[in-house]
């Protein structure tokens, strides 16, 4: 049976987690409700890009920015948005699971952002062509990263999506795919305004420039807009873990002031009983 002083230490241990876990709780809260507003910024934003782009987009396809004499490479680009680093229950790993299911390393390149999906990926033997730091600061500069997937034929990001504090889904898609159905939200049968055409206004240096310019600047709302989801997929399921490990360490806590309670009062006993026994043989001896 442990000592009371080693209970007493292992309680205070856990003390100390239950008010860290506390703290990290109400810092994702605080976090999950910036992110959200900007979340709604960016939405809007990027309905009114997109209202302009499709009235002067040259065909149905997206061609993420790329201009007519660039060849990209037959090859499909995974790009894997993750957690800057622990303490984000398993929504790391369920997004490497995922991703897992759609690679072939004869088919596709990775870009990882985030050191958590990084070492996930070393971990597994898995070789990633580039990796990126998650955005410390408010700004994302996605630029680095539109110069990359610009390169390629095809793109499939894998990220965290939010849906509730309880509820973070993983998500894959294809880049052009998602432009398309982004733009459908923003449908411009549906908005009031002038229609941008070729007849109502004068593109310089010409129009195709001027759509390569709106692609360019769909796929970085995008890119960002895909960042700040996982952001705040990876905030509410740090929240949902910190609160998990505080509940648990709150019960690992009474328990052990239990045991603490029940080992002092043994050792009283033990002591009295070791008391008694001594003046028996006291009594026995004067007898």
């Amino acid at each position: 049976m442990k000592r009371p002083l080693e209970i007493a230490a292992e309680e205070l241990s856990m003390k100390t987690i239950v008010s860290l876990t506390s703290a990290f709780e109400s810092l994702s809260s605080m976090k999950i409700t910036q992110t959200k507003t900007r979340v709604l910024i960016s939405n809007e934003f990027f309905k009114e890009v997109w209202t302009i782009y499709k009235q002067i987009r040259m065909d149905v396809m997206f061609n993420f920015g790329r201009s007519v004499d660039e060849v990209p490479i037959d090859k499909e680009l995974m790009l894997l948005i993750t957690a800057p680093g622990g303490l984000t229950g398993d929504i790391d790993q369920r997004l490497i699971r995922k991703f897992r299911e759609h690679y072939d390393p004869e088919k596709n390149d990775i870009i990882v952002i985030g050191h958590h999906g990084a070492l996930q990926l070393e971990q597994l033997k898995i070789k990633y062509n580039l990796y990126f730091d998650i955005p410390k600061k408010d700004y994302i500069n996605v630029d680095p990263l539109m110069k990359e997937i610009k390169k390629y034929k095809a793109s499939r990001v894998f990220y965290q999506d939010y849906v509730s504090l309880s509820e973070q889904v993983i998500k894959e898609l294809d880049l052009g795919e998602v432009v398309n159905t982004m733009g459908k939200i923003a449908d411009i049968d549906e908005l009031d305004g002038d229609v941008i055409t070729e007849k109502t206004y004068i593109f310089e240096p010409n129009a195709y420039s001027v759509v390569m310019h709106l692609e360019s600047s769909i796929l970085r709302l995008m890119l960002a807009q895909f960042i700040y989801d996982s952001r705040l997929a990876q905030l509410a399921s740090r929240f949902k873990a910190m609160t998990a490990a505080k509940e648990r360490s709150l019960e690992t806590q009474q328990d052990l002031h239990v045991a603490f309670s029940r080992a002092k009062r043994a050792l009283v006993d033990v002591r009295l009983k070791e008391s008694l026994a001594g003046l028996k043989k006291i009594r026995a001896g004067r007898d």
